[in-house]
């Protein structure tokens, strides 16, 4: 999972991103959006009203999982999309029995075909991220290089805390994002957070960048828009250290 309440940390260019360096490594990867707001969805390019079958769906049980997931939307990579409908899916689900721990049934269903499975959730801490959370192995915590955001670590590490007492739950890594190389704020973040998460932190830092921000308007990766960029290098190197 990729999680963090606070929003605008990253954890959607994350996922992508992560994603789609991951499948080029060679890795089979399944990326589940699993916010509302669709954007790994659309930032793959597929239109978030014109899909069918969602995450929503698979969750009330209206459809398989086998047969919400878009295939190869690139090579290796697998897709199952979401969309604004599970936004309800907090209310739909309140009187569902182990309601945390449906996202998990599904997966197994599928877990045995990819490499990676990864869960972008949305800024929150939801039913539907306690979903994502119960279902996976780790957490990618983004921390974006300001105050706020450094702020809001400790409550994303209280709930996996509270998690971790139901079941096994690493903290994969804390990945700092959007750093800007002319801000000394950054630079004390990144610090604070090596000192307290001494063995957590990832040696990859992601820097602010045009090429990250834009390539979402086409609907591909960095990787994609711009192999050669700061950004596509950045986050071949998260990759590499995953797979290391």
């Amino acid at each position: 999972a990729i999680a963090n309440q606070k929003g605008g940390v990253g954890k959607t260019t994350t996922a992508i991103n992560l994603a789609a360096c991951l499948a080029e490594a060679g890795q089979k990867i399944l990326i589940i959006d699993i916010d509302p707001q669709g954007n790994t969805t659309s930032g793959f390019g597929l239109s978030k009203t014109d899909i069918e079958k969602t995450v929503y769906e698979v969750l009330l049980g209206e459809c398989n999982i086998k047969d919400a997931i878009v295939e190869n939307i690139i090579d290796n990579l697998d897709i199952l999309p979401s969309n604004v409908n599970l936004a309800g899916a907090e209310i739909d689900l309140i009187d569902v029995d182990n309601r945390e721990y449906i996202l998990k049934e599904s997966i197994l269903e599928v877990r045995d075909r990819y490499d990676y499975i990864i869960l972008d959730c949305p800024p929150s801490l939801s039913l539907i991220v306690d979903n994502a959370l119960y279902a996976s192995d780790s957490v990618i915590i983004p921390v974006e290089c300001g105050y706020y955001s450094y702020e809001a670590l400790s409550q994303m590490v209280n709930k996996i805390t509270k998690i971790q007492k139901d079941k096994p739950l690493e903290i994969e890594g804390i990945l700092l994002t959007k750093l800007d190389n002319r801000n000394t704020l950054g630079y004390e973040i990144v610090d604070k957070v090596k000192f307290l998460f001494p063995e957590k932190m990832f040696n990859t830092i992601i820097t602010r960048s045009s090429h990250i921000q834009e390539a979402p308007m086409h609907g591909i990766p960095v990787i994609q828009f711009s192999y050669n960029s700061r950004g596509s290098k950045e986050y071949r190197l998260l990759a590499k250290e995953i797979l290391n």
